[in-house]
């Protein structure tokens, strides 16, 4: 078996410009991840950060972390999730790649794998509430449409901040993708996708839906604890954060999860 590719998958990273009460300093978390990946995965094509960049969507914590992602030595391709805000991250992130309707999405060919990076932020209008499930729009349905085809028969791997099924975790699964079907339905009628990278939930899950692998990855802070109900979105506990492993091998696709040390 011949290692064509490898993709270091960093999600929920919830930087801040001070720490939130009672949770852990996420700049401090961010570099210790960091610097065990690139001491032990060196070799790695990329970094994919999946969603989740910031807490509260404000334009000093992109600020803060943007020399952590500038310094790196491995391409990256930074995703949003629930807590981010399209606009502020554009204006801190100028050359962050996006679609026709600035949607912070891309296509990245390795090999003979296509990964699929997707923006599942809801969109809102100024003064609405956030709302924390995920959304993909008819305009970015029909992007992913024709990336999907464009790739033909080229395995694809689809990497998106909110998982587009049930996890088993009642109040995550109440914020997951709202689309979920009608992605599955997509991805189905094309058949080349091989496998979903997953943020959002803050624990390593995989599993299989309507015959599609996937898997969702601990966050670089807290995580969620193993209770699938009768709690809420925001509980944390204080498991050790970790950062995923995918390997694009030439007969498939294998994710390691890597734990990593923190003072």
């Amino acid at each position: 078996m011949t290692q064509a590719h490898k993709i270091l998958v960093f999600t929920d990273l919830h930087m801040t410009v001070t720490p939130r009460e009672g949770c852990p300093e996420p700049a401090s978390r961010l570099r210790a991840g960091l610097d065990h990946a690139l001491a032990t995965n060196a070799d790695a094509d990329m970094i994919l950060f999946c969603g989740d960049l910031t807490h509260w969507g404000d334009e000093a914590s992109y600020r803060r972390l943007k020399p952590f992602l500038d310094d790196l030595p491995i391409p990256i391709i930074p995703m949003l999730g629930n807590h981010d805000d399209r606009a502020a991250f554009r204006s801190i992130f100028h050359d962050a790649p996006a679609d026709p309707d600035g949607f912070v999405q891309q296509v990245t060919d390795l090999g003979e794998y296509r990964l699929i990076t997707l923006d599942t932020l809801l969109l809102r209008g100024e003064g609405e509430p956030i709302i924390h499930a995920g959304e993909l729009c008819a305009k970015r349905m029909a992007w992913l449409n024709a990336a999907l085809a464009g790739a033909g028969e080229a395995p694809c791997i689809i990497a998106m901040h909110h998982p587009p099924h049930v996890t088993g975790f009642e109040a995550m699964d109440g914020i997951m993708l709202r689309e979920g079907e009608a992605f599955h339905d997509l991805i189905q009628r094309h058949g080349n996708v091989r496998y979903l990278l997953c943020g959002h939930v803050h624990r390593m899950i995989s599993g299989v839906h309507r015959g599609t692998p996937w898997a969702v990855f601990k966050s670089t802070v807290g995580q969620m604890p193993l209770v699938f109900r009768g709690t809420d979105s925001s509980v944390e506990n204080h498991d050790p954060p970790a950062f995923g492993i995918v390997l694009l091998n030439d007969d498939g696709v294998i994710v390691h999860t890597e734990d990593f040390p923190v003072a």
